[in-house]
């Protein structure tokens, strides 16, 4: 089934492109969108309303690219224009990727396998209301398309999802699996292995925070090393102070 952003863009899935084997396996929770700023005049309809799926899996937000995709997307003159939303709502996740899981390992992109627990963008309440708010009032009398992208769900994974996980751990190759914050862990290792500990705060009771355990899945042997969600290691928006300051304690011993 397609799903369609506001004034007309498909969700694509998001997956793996780079196929050759990797030291790292990083599952986060779902895809993120492409922002576009929607100006009319001098007003601003909507800072960062999300306008189409992103060219790869944790895109970093280049601005030249966020321009690309953002001017192919046409809207009737009468309701303005968009532009590329500033850049802290393009591609944050991956910079703290990038920046604070990955080099302190001394890793690159180039090192890693990235996985989403749902491969698609969803719409969380900040863009259901942006979309009410400012899209759905003019849908009907420009003709424009309706938005079918499904709300952000409490439940991201199936079993089935989990055996298209496994075996794309399994082609990775990689020795260690970093899980982001609490879904992956209670919706994806819960699931496929035999552990203790059901929640990033029990990891970090029984095991301090940042340290792998090995795992087995799927009858191999793996390190597993879950850490807190992007958004609270990188203070983004609305985060939790402690496990921002248990990650910069984390990134200090790592170097």
């Amino acid at each position: 089934m397609k799903y369609y952003f506001p004034f007309g863009e498909t969700v694509k899935p998001l997956v793996q492109e780079d196929r050759t084997p990797k030291k790292v396996f990083v599952l986060g929770v779902y895809a993120s969108a492409v922002h576009a700023r929607w100006m009319n005049g001098t007003s601003t309809k909507c800072n960062a309303l999300a306008v189409a799926s992103e060219p790869r899996i944790f895109w970093d937000g280049n601005p030249k690219e966020a321009a690309t995709i953002v001017s192919r997307i046409k809207i009737p003159k009468e309701l303005g224009t968009l532009e590329p939303a500033d850049e802290r709502f393009n591609g944050p996740s991956a910079k703290v990727l990038h920046e604070h899981i990955l080099a302190p390992w001394g890793f690159t992109r180039k090192d890693a396998w990235l996985c989403d627990l749902l491969p698609e963008t969803r719409l969380n309440d900040g863009q259901v209301n942006a979309i009410k708010r400012e899209y759905d009032k003019v849908r009907k009398e420009y003709g424009l398309n309706e938005v079918t992208i499904p709300k952000r769900p409490s439940k991201f994974c199936d079993s089935k999802r989990c055996e298209e996980i496994i075996a794309e751990l399994e082609e990775s190759k990689a020795e260690l699996l970093v899980l982001l914050g609490d879904i992956p862990i209670k919706q994806f290792l819960n699931v496929v292995a035999n552990v203790n500990c059901k929640s990033l705060q029990e990891y970090k009771e029984c095991h301090g925070y940042g340290v792998p355990t090995d795992v087995v899945i799927n009858g191999k042997s793996i390190k597993v090393l879950p850490l807190a969600h992007p958004r609270q290691i990188g203070g983004l928006g609305s985060h939790s102070g402690n496990w921002y300051k248990a990650h910069q304690e984390w990134e200090l011993h790592r170097h």
